[in-house]
Order: C-alpha cells, then sequence, then structure tokens
C-alpha cells in the first residue's frame, strides 16, 4: 500500500527553517508521538502531502517547502489595528488571541501597543517562511466509513468530537 487519496498515513517527522536547522515541531519531541491523518482532506499542509505522495510503508523523505506551498506569504493587509479597550489591562507584545472572523475562530498576534490601539497580525506564524520536513511513513491504512464521512482520523476508540 502507497501513499495515496483518502488513506490513513501515521508518520514521525521534523519540521525545522532550513536557514538555520531550528526545530519549530516534531513528532519525536518527548511527549509526542507519530502523527496521523487523512490524506486529501486538508489536514496537512498541501505541500507535505504532495510530497510524500507514493511513499510506502517505512520510506524517509526530506523536503523543503517554499511559502506557496506551506502558509503562504505574509500579507500586510492582514494586520489590522483594534481599539486599545478590548484586550485587558496586562495586554503584553507576543500574547495571541483568538476573534470571530467571519463566523469562524481566527487566532492572532500582538505586535504593538499604544495608549489608543493595538496591531494585530492575523497572519499564520509561519507565513512567508519555507520549511523543511524529515519524514518517515510508519504505517498506511484505508479509512473507516466514519473517517471518510468527517475527513479525517478518530483516534482510540473512534469518534472524539
Amino acid at each position: 500500500m502507497i501513499v495515496e487519496e483518502n488513506k490513513v498515513v501515521t508518520a514521525d517527522y521534523v519540521g525545522y527553517f532550513p536557514e538555520n536547522k531550528e526545530i519549530f515541531d516534531s513528532s519525536k519531541a518527548e511527549g509526542r508521538q507519530p502523527i496521523s491523518f487523512l490524506i486529501g482532506h486538508q489536514n496537512m499542509i498541501l505541500g507535505f502531502e504532495e510530497e510524500i505522495m507514493g511513499s510506502d510503508i517505512g520510506e524517509k523523505r526530506i523536503f523543503t517547502l517554499d511559502p506557496e506551498r506551506a502558509y503562504g506569504h505574509r500579507e500586510e493587509d492582514r494586520v489590522l489595528q483594534m481599539e486599545r479597550g478590548q484586550f485587558p489591562d496586562d495586554l503584553e507584545v507576543g500574547m495571541q488571541f483568538e476573534a470571530a472572523v467571519q463566523g469562524l475562530p481566527t487566532p492572532f498576534e500582538v505586535i504593538e501597543i499604544n495608549d489608543s490601539e493595538v496591531g494585530c497580525d492575523f497572519n499564520h506564524p509561519m507565513a512567508g517562511k519555507s520549511l523543511t520536513f524529515e519524514v518517515e511513513i510508519i504505517s498506511i491504512r484505508d479509512p473507516v466509513d466514519e473517517e471518510l464521512a468527517h475527513g479525517h482520523v478518530h483516534g482510540p476508540g473512534g469518534h472524539h468530537h
């Protein structure tokens, strides 16, 4: 069996920034486990899925995604000014919040604060960055009907949402 659309893939991975090899995420970190996801259902960034397509169990791949195939480029129109009164008194640069944007929860980071306004960055924190992944395919299986219908993998014991 190979990695293809509508397969459940379990993989170990290390993700790092190619320019300095700084690790930003890893399934091998303490307390972490391999990830499982359903291919073709936007559970992973598109470039990640594209790069592992056709892999077999035990296969290892190393690849770098440019921003277009990862989290996109930074968009300056996603940096907005909000009224200072909408935030707690102990507000600090770097704090993260969530706002409803078109009815969907959307995270943002506080990037500047003055007496009347707060600069809020709604870009993904990794927007504009190239990302390198080292991936090993641990297992590949067909999804159960419920996983396919829901578009994502269910944990041990089934449906938990």
